[in-house]
């Protein structure tokens, strides 16, 4: 069996997942209206949720449940 690649990161997911949907959504601006600009903007509105996470999962009002 071979071995797993593994990569270690040295930047946070959020940061990676910000940087992404901001590059995401600059290569739609210079794409004309139509299916592949959407799906490239839908894309960056997941990437860009997906980097705040964390913060929405830490907030102070967010309790378990009893």
């Amino acid at each position: 069996m071979s071995e797993r690649r593994r990569v270690k990161q040295t930047r946070p997911l959020e940061e990676r997942m910000a940087e992404l949907a901001a590059k995401m959504k600059e290569e739609a601006a210079q794409l004309p209206a139509g299916k592949e600009r959407d799906a490239l903007l839908r894309r960056a509105r997941i990437a860009e949720t997906g980097s705040h996470i964390r913060d929405w999962v830490n907030s102070p009002g967010l309790q378990a449940p009893e």
